[in-house]
């Protein structure tokens, strides 16, 4: 586990933070080992400026796996940005009851709850993209550059474009149920460290090894 006192993983370079010790809202978890670049804004902000339309009152949740990369940019859009469908408007009435003589209760028919963001373990998130509300991201997919997922990625899984869609599997079928079988992210970090050669050149095989 990260010591809570260690934010940059570089002392050379403080645009790289350690997700989970820059965070504070109980609604939000972050995995050990997961990262944030952010070479416009302070990427201790992630918090403010990347998790969007986040309301108490939808108690809702996002979930970060461990040994995640998210790119400089990267938003998760939450429900609140869901103006409601049901509606023959998509004017938010509700939120502006007091305009409108209407019970404070009525707030949330103004958008769609879609539930919470879920993110596996070793995931990509490239540079600005975009994650909504209800989605769930499987381990070690990837996930490209100024994408808009609006639908679930299944793990290993390679998506781009608006709306994302799947450009390819990045193992065999085999290869991936192997990966998600062995867990490596949940291995102790000394276990890790020694793997660092085999999860790097590629070699499933050496890091089953290391599991036995």
């Amino acid at each position: 586990m990260i010591p809570q006192w260690k934010i940059y993983p570089r002392s050379q370079g403080h645009s790289t933070v350690y997700l989970q010790n820059v965070v504070d809202d109980p609604s939000i978890s972050v995995g050990d080992y997961t990262i944030y670049d952010d070479f416009v804004h302070d990427p201790r902000d992630f918090q403010r400026n990347n998790v969007l339309y986040h309301y108490p009152i939808n108690h809702e949740r996002l979930v970060i796996g461990k040994f995640c990369s998210i790119a400089c940019g990267a938003k998760f859009l939450f429900n609140s940005a869901n103006h409601t469908q049901r509606s023959l408007s998509t004017y938010i009435f509700p939120v502006l009851f007091e305009e409108w003589g209407l019970d404070v209760e009525r707030v949330p028919e103004a958008w769609d709850n879609k539930g919470d963001i879920i993110v596996g373990n070793d995931v990509w998130i490239g540079y600005e993209a975009v994650v909504l509300a209800g989605v769930a991201i499987g381990d070690g997919a990837i996930i490209g550059a100024r994408t808009v997922v609006t639908k679930d990625v299944p793990p290993y899984t390679i998506v781009g474009g608006v709306p994302a869609k799947a450009i390819r599997k990045r193992f065999s079928d085999s290869e991936v149920a192997r990966l998600l079988e062995l867990k490596w992210w949940d291995w102790p970090p000394e276990k890790i460290a020694a793997s660092i050669d085999a999860i790097q050149s590629g070699n499933l095989d050496g890091l089953s090894q290391a599991e036995i």
